[in-house]
Protein backbone atom coordinates (compact mmCIF):
# COMPACT_ATOMS: atom_id res chain seq x y z
CA UNK A 1 0.00 0.00 0.00
CA UNK A 2 1.27 3.49 -1.16
CA UNK A 3 0.42 6.30 2.04
CA UNK A 4 0.20 9.74 0.63
CA UNK A 5 2.72 12.05 3.01
CA UNK A 6 1.51 15.29 4.56
CA UNK A 7 3.97 17.48 5.86
CA UNK A 8 3.24 20.65 7.65
CA UNK A 9 5.63 23.68 7.39
CA UNK A 10 3.96 26.36 8.30
CA UNK A 11 3.97 29.20 10.73
CA UNK A 12 2.49 30.55 13.19
CA UNK A 13 0.82 34.27 13.53
CA UNK A 14 2.81 37.06 13.94
CA UNK A 15 6.83 37.04 14.64
CA UNK A 16 8.62 33.57 15.64
CA UNK A 17 11.12 34.71 17.98
CA UNK A 18 12.74 31.33 18.16
CA UNK A 19 13.25 31.45 14.36
CA UNK A 20 14.82 35.07 14.64
CA UNK A 21 17.09 33.60 17.02
CA UNK A 22 18.79 31.70 13.80
CA UNK A 23 18.31 34.43 11.45
CA UNK A 24 15.11 33.49 10.10
CA UNK A 25 11.45 34.12 10.03
CA UNK A 26 10.48 30.53 9.17
CA UNK A 27 10.71 28.14 11.79
CA UNK A 28 10.83 25.40 9.08
CA UNK A 29 14.08 27.12 7.70
CA UNK A 30 16.26 26.89 10.89
CA UNK A 31 19.55 24.73 10.53
CA UNK A 32 19.54 22.07 12.44
CA UNK A 33 22.51 19.68 12.00
CA UNK A 34 24.18 21.95 8.58
CA UNK A 35 20.81 22.01 6.67
CA UNK A 36 17.29 23.46 6.82
CA UNK A 37 15.30 21.66 9.25
CA UNK A 38 12.42 21.20 7.06
CA UNK A 39 14.96 18.67 4.89
CA UNK A 40 15.25 16.18 7.33
CA UNK A 41 11.91 15.03 8.04
CA UNK A 42 11.02 15.24 3.87
CA UNK A 43 14.29 13.00 3.17
CA UNK A 44 12.76 10.13 5.49
CA UNK A 45 10.10 10.33 3.90
CA UNK A 46 11.46 10.04 0.41
CA UNK A 47 13.67 7.17 1.82
CA UNK A 48 10.76 5.31 2.89
CA UNK A 49 9.33 2.75 0.50
CA UNK A 50 5.80 2.96 2.04
CA UNK A 51 5.61 6.26 0.99
CA UNK A 52 4.16 7.64 -2.45
CA UNK A 53 3.34 11.41 -3.23
CA UNK A 54 4.57 13.86 -0.52
CA UNK A 55 2.64 17.28 -0.03
CA UNK A 56 4.86 20.04 1.90
CA UNK A 57 2.49 22.46 2.62
CA UNK A 58 3.60 26.32 4.02
CA UNK A 59 2.75 29.63 3.75
CA UNK A 60 5.73 30.18 2.02
CA UNK A 61 5.79 27.57 -0.48
CA UNK A 62 8.47 28.97 -2.90
CA UNK A 63 10.88 29.83 -0.07
CA UNK A 64 10.58 26.62 1.46
CA UNK A 65 11.08 24.96 -2.14
CA UNK A 66 14.31 26.45 -2.44
CA UNK A 67 15.42 24.39 0.15
CA UNK A 68 14.09 20.96 -0.56
CA UNK A 69 15.97 18.18 -3.19
CA UNK A 70 14.23 17.78 -6.58
CA UNK A 71 12.11 14.57 -7.09
CA UNK A 72 8.78 14.09 -8.68
CA UNK A 73 7.28 12.87 -5.81
CA UNK A 74 7.28 16.21 -3.80
CA UNK A 75 4.20 18.90 -4.23
CA UNK A 76 4.29 21.83 -2.63
CA UNK A 77 1.54 24.05 -1.95
CA UNK A 78 0.14 26.88 0.19
CA UNK A 79 -0.96 25.77 3.10
CA UNK A 80 -4.95 27.11 4.74
CA UNK A 81 -5.42 29.52 7.99
CA UNK A 82 -5.03 26.80 10.26
CA UNK A 83 -3.81 22.95 10.56
CA UNK A 84 -7.53 21.59 10.46
CA UNK A 85 -8.57 23.94 7.34
CA UNK A 86 -5.31 22.38 5.48
CA UNK A 87 -5.83 18.89 6.09
CA UNK A 88 -9.49 19.85 5.48
CA UNK A 89 -8.72 21.03 2.03
CA UNK A 90 -6.59 18.41 1.34
CA UNK A 91 -9.68 16.23 1.65
CA UNK A 92 -12.38 17.48 0.21
CA UNK A 93 -11.24 18.38 -2.54
CA UNK A 94 -9.71 15.26 -3.36
CA UNK A 95 -6.30 16.12 -3.36
CA UNK A 96 -4.56 13.79 -1.62
CA UNK A 97 -5.27 10.11 -1.55
CA UNK A 98 -6.00 8.03 1.81
CA UNK A 99 -4.33 6.44 3.61
CA UNK A 100 -2.48 9.72 4.50
CA UNK A 101 0.44 9.93 7.37
CA UNK A 102 0.59 13.61 8.78
CA UNK A 103 3.93 15.24 10.41
CA UNK A 104 5.65 18.20 10.91
CA UNK A 105 8.95 20.34 9.73
CA UNK A 106 10.03 20.54 13.01
CA UNK A 107 10.51 16.86 13.11
CA UNK A 108 13.79 16.63 12.78
CA UNK A 109 14.78 13.63 14.22
CA UNK A 110 12.18 11.80 11.88
CA UNK A 111 13.53 9.02 9.75
CA UNK A 112 12.98 5.71 7.72
CA UNK A 113 12.69 3.15 10.60
CA UNK A 114 10.17 5.53 12.55
CA UNK A 115 8.14 5.84 9.36
CA UNK A 116 7.82 1.92 9.02
CA UNK A 117 6.67 0.74 12.17
CA UNK A 118 4.50 3.61 12.05
CA UNK A 119 2.66 2.76 8.97
CA UNK A 120 2.96 -0.67 9.56
CA UNK A 121 0.74 -0.25 12.97
CA UNK A 122 -1.66 2.22 11.64
CA UNK A 123 -2.72 0.15 8.57
CA UNK A 124 -6.27 -0.56 8.95
CA UNK A 125 -7.70 2.48 11.23
CA UNK A 126 -9.69 5.56 10.20
CA UNK A 127 -7.13 7.38 12.79
CA UNK A 128 -3.56 6.66 14.43
CA UNK A 129 -1.91 8.83 17.04
CA UNK A 130 1.82 8.14 17.08
CA UNK A 131 3.29 8.05 20.82
CA UNK A 132 5.56 7.69 23.16
CA UNK A 133 5.44 6.41 26.46
CA UNK A 134 7.16 9.18 29.73
CA UNK A 135 9.43 6.21 31.15
CA UNK A 136 11.48 5.42 27.69
CA UNK A 137 12.20 9.15 26.77
CA UNK A 138 13.16 10.03 30.13
CA UNK A 139 15.21 7.13 30.29
CA UNK A 140 17.18 8.09 27.06
CA UNK A 141 17.05 12.02 27.28
CA UNK A 142 16.22 13.39 31.14
CA UNK A 143 16.38 16.79 30.28
CA UNK A 144 14.23 16.95 27.36
CA UNK A 145 11.05 19.02 28.00
CA UNK A 146 7.44 17.48 26.75
CA UNK A 147 3.49 17.57 27.09
CA UNK A 148 2.78 14.65 28.73
CA UNK A 149 -0.82 13.19 29.41
CA UNK A 150 -1.28 10.69 31.85
CA UNK A 151 -3.52 8.09 31.80
CA UNK A 152 -3.77 4.37 34.02
CA UNK A 153 -0.25 2.18 33.28
CA UNK A 154 1.32 5.18 31.96
CA UNK A 155 2.10 8.58 30.50
CA UNK A 156 2.24 10.01 27.25
CA UNK A 157 3.51 12.39 24.50
CA UNK A 158 2.41 12.34 20.91
CA UNK A 159 5.21 11.90 17.82
CA UNK A 160 3.95 14.65 15.66
CA UNK A 161 2.64 11.36 13.52
CA UNK A 162 -1.19 10.93 12.65
CA UNK A 163 -2.34 8.45 10.18
CA UNK A 164 -5.77 9.45 8.42
CA UNK A 165 -7.47 6.16 6.97
CA UNK A 166 -10.60 7.08 6.00
CA UNK A 167 -13.15 10.04 5.37
CA UNK A 168 -14.30 9.15 8.39
CA UNK A 169 -11.44 11.77 9.87
CA UNK A 170 -13.01 14.52 9.12
CA UNK A 171 -15.14 14.51 12.61
CA UNK A 172 -11.75 14.06 14.53
CA UNK A 173 -10.48 16.78 12.71
CA UNK A 174 -13.41 18.97 13.06
CA UNK A 175 -12.80 18.09 16.98
CA UNK A 176 -9.04 19.37 16.44
CA UNK A 177 -10.04 22.48 15.72
CA UNK A 178 -11.24 23.44 18.64
CA UNK A 179 -8.60 22.89 20.49
CA UNK A 180 -5.84 23.90 18.00
CA UNK A 181 -4.65 26.92 19.75
CA UNK A 182 -4.46 24.86 23.07
CA UNK A 183 -2.71 22.02 21.35
CA UNK A 184 0.25 22.11 23.86
CA UNK A 185 -2.45 21.87 26.89
CA UNK A 186 -3.25 17.67 27.08
CA UNK A 187 -6.20 18.76 29.25
CA UNK A 188 -7.83 21.15 26.66
CA UNK A 189 -7.45 18.13 23.99
CA UNK A 190 -9.24 15.78 26.07
CA UNK A 191 -11.85 18.08 26.96
CA UNK A 192 -12.94 18.63 23.45
CA UNK A 193 -13.57 15.00 23.58
CA UNK A 194 -16.33 15.31 26.60
CA UNK A 195 -16.19 15.42 30.11
CA UNK A 196 -16.09 11.41 30.48
CA UNK A 197 -12.94 11.10 28.66
CA UNK A 198 -11.42 14.07 30.38
CA UNK A 199 -12.51 12.94 33.90
CA UNK A 200 -11.30 9.41 32.86
CA UNK A 201 -7.52 10.40 32.03
CA UNK A 202 -7.43 13.28 35.06
CA UNK A 203 -8.50 9.94 37.23
CA UNK A 204 -6.62 7.31 35.56
CA UNK A 205 -9.37 5.09 35.48
CA UNK A 206 -8.70 4.17 31.66
CA UNK A 207 -5.72 2.59 30.05
CA UNK A 208 -4.74 4.56 26.74
CA UNK A 209 -6.39 2.05 24.42
CA UNK A 210 -9.38 2.01 26.33
CA UNK A 211 -9.04 5.88 25.76
CA UNK A 212 -8.68 6.23 22.37
CA UNK A 213 -11.08 3.22 21.76
CA UNK A 214 -13.61 5.33 23.73
CA UNK A 215 -12.88 8.28 21.81
CA UNK A 216 -13.15 6.86 18.45
CA UNK A 217 -16.66 4.95 19.26
CA UNK A 218 -17.87 8.32 19.74
CA UNK A 219 -16.99 9.86 16.22
CA UNK A 220 -17.95 7.07 14.62
CA UNK A 221 -14.58 6.00 13.50
CA UNK A 222 -11.77 3.09 14.46
CA UNK A 223 -8.23 4.45 16.06
CA UNK A 224 -5.69 3.33 17.56
CA UNK A 225 -2.29 4.97 19.16
CA UNK A 226 1.22 3.80 17.85
CA UNK A 227 3.49 3.40 20.84
CA UNK A 228 6.89 4.03 18.88
CA UNK A 229 9.91 1.62 19.87
CA UNK A 230 11.88 4.52 19.36
CA UNK A 231 11.64 7.42 22.16
CA UNK A 232 13.25 9.89 20.32
CA UNK A 233 9.75 10.05 17.89
CA UNK A 234 8.55 12.29 20.65
CA UNK A 235 11.68 15.24 20.09
CA UNK A 236 10.67 17.83 17.98
CA UNK A 237 12.19 21.39 17.37
CA UNK A 238 9.62 23.80 19.48
CA UNK A 239 11.91 25.80 21.70
CA UNK A 240 15.93 26.94 22.14
CA UNK A 241 16.48 23.75 24.42
CA UNK A 242 14.81 21.31 21.71
CA UNK A 243 17.50 22.81 19.27
CA UNK A 244 20.35 21.90 21.74
CA UNK A 245 19.27 18.37 22.49
CA UNK A 246 18.62 17.57 18.57
CA UNK A 247 21.71 19.01 18.12
CA UNK A 248 23.58 17.13 20.28
CA UNK A 249 21.99 14.21 18.93
CA UNK A 250 22.87 14.67 15.93
CA UNK A 251 26.33 14.81 16.51
CA UNK A 252 26.53 11.97 19.16
CA UNK A 253 26.88 13.99 22.27
CA UNK A 254 23.55 12.99 23.95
Amino acid sequence: MSWTAVLLAGSRPGRDAFAEQFGTDLKALIPVGGEPMVRRPVRALLESPGIGKIFVLSQAPERISEVLPEDPRIVIRESQGTIAETIENLILNHIADFPMLVTTADHALLDEPMVAEFIAEAEGADLAIGVVERRALLARLPQTKRTWIGFRGGAYSGANLFALGSIKTLAAIEQWRSVEQDRKKGWRVLSALGPVLLLGAFLRLRTLDQSVTAMARRLGMTARAVVLSNPLAAVDVDKPLDHSIVEAILAGKA
